[in-house]
């Protein structure tokens, strides 16, 4: 694996274990909060496991570069997800971070979640 793809594969697996952390922290909070941005129960439930072991694979470089095409994916999901949130005019807090994000959403966090698409982009090379 390129240097530059491994270390990109490791700063995302960073974010993606820091939130499903966060997430884990928050306990039921998180769940109501991502109820709020629309998410169904079980995906909200299910959603910091998964982003946990993500985040390891990515981080451990095992089957690469599978876990960067997922990551990119459910970034995209994400996106998708805080897009309509501002297309129907809402801005709950954004929890992404469980209790460490509680900005409303915005712009802002779709230009990050691009930012993050483009190093899981790179993480593919």
């Amino acid at each position: 694996m390129d240097t530059l793809a491994h270390l990109a594969a490791i700063v995302l697996g960073a974010v993606f274990v820091v939130a499903a952390v966060a997430k884990i922290v928050a306990g039921t909070t998180w769940v109501a909060e991502a109820r709020d941005l629309g998410a169904p129960t079980p995906v909200a439930t299910v959603l910091p496991g998964v982003e946990l072991v993500l985040g390891a694979l990515l981080v451990t470089g095992v089957a690469a570069p599978i876990p960067a095409v997922v990551a990119a994916l459910l970034l995209l999901a994400f996106s998708v997800a805080v897009a309509r949130q501002l297309v129907d005019g809402r801005h709950p807090p954004c929890a992404c971070f469980g209790a460490w994000s509680q900005r409303p959403l915005g712009e802002g966090h779709l230009l990050r979640n691009a930012a993050l698409i483009v190093v899981a982009l790179i993480a593919l090379l």
